[in-house]
């Protein structure tokens, strides 16, 4: 039997597949912070500035996977430091070009010499001292171990709660990209469904045949997000 290709060819991970308000709850951001970091913002006072993030559907704005990593990744500097759609891009702006990379929230050598040289930027654009721009890089280190790369270094998986535990999933190939219990594949979303509808997480582990702690922590997550 052959494999359906749902995608036309395409990379699922750049398919429009999820809305504003959609990836942010995913991402754990307000959706008005997400909506400017993909539409830009304009200013009476102030001239206006770029988006960080380039959906590949506009009007309404619809994400892609590799969308989700990216704004996961800014969530990051979020974490402890407010982020500044001006600065950031500034600080984005001269890291690509020192190292030629485009797309630098989606790259690997974010992990590298260009992510250095954007953390620096940006440190020094809000006004960090040294110490607070290793604790940014501490901080955006952490968030990178949640993103699962794939044999060609591109992200591939995105695991939004425990990263050590790997219960919980983001990956484009299964459900359409919405989170799932990795080991089976159960979304999360009919996780809370089947509890709101009275329904034990003794039954729903049987049925789904999972463990209790994956059970509660799909609940953890849901009731998180």
């Amino acid at each position: 039997m052959l494999e359906q290709d749902i995608y036309g060819g395409n990379d699922p991970r750049e398919i429009a597949a999820y809305t504003v308000a959609e990836a942010a709850r995913y991402v754990r951001i307000p959706p008005q912070t997400l909506r400017a970091w993909v539409a830009g913002q304009s200013y009476v006072q102030r001239p206006p500035f770029s988006a960080l993030i380039t959906p590949p559907e506009y009007a309404p704005p619809r994400l892609s996977f590799n969308n989700i990593i990216e704004a996961y990744t800014l969530r990051a500097l979020r974490t402890k430091h407010s982020v500044s759609i001006e600065k950031a891009r500034q600080a984005m702006d001269v890291a690509a070009d020192a190292y030629n990379t485009q797309r630098l929230l989606l790259c690997p050598a974010l992990r590298t010499g260009a992510g250095e040289s954007f953390l620096e930027q940006y440190g020094e654009l809000i006004h960090l001292t040294k110490a607070g721009q290793r604790a940014m890089k501490h901080i955006l280190d952490d968030h990178l171990t949640r993103i699962e790369l794939d044999d060609l270094r591109i992200p591939a998986r995105l695991y939004p709660a425990d990263p050590r535990t790997q219960v919980i999933v983001i990956d484009p190939r299964i459900a359409f990209g919405r989170p799932v219990i990795s080991r089976r594949g159960i979304s999360t979303a009919v996780i809370v469904d089947r509890i709101n509808a009275d329904e034990s997480e003794e039954e729903i582990a049987k049925d789904y045949s999972l463990t209790l702690e994956e059970v509660k922590e799909a609940l953890v997550y849901e009731q998180a997000a």
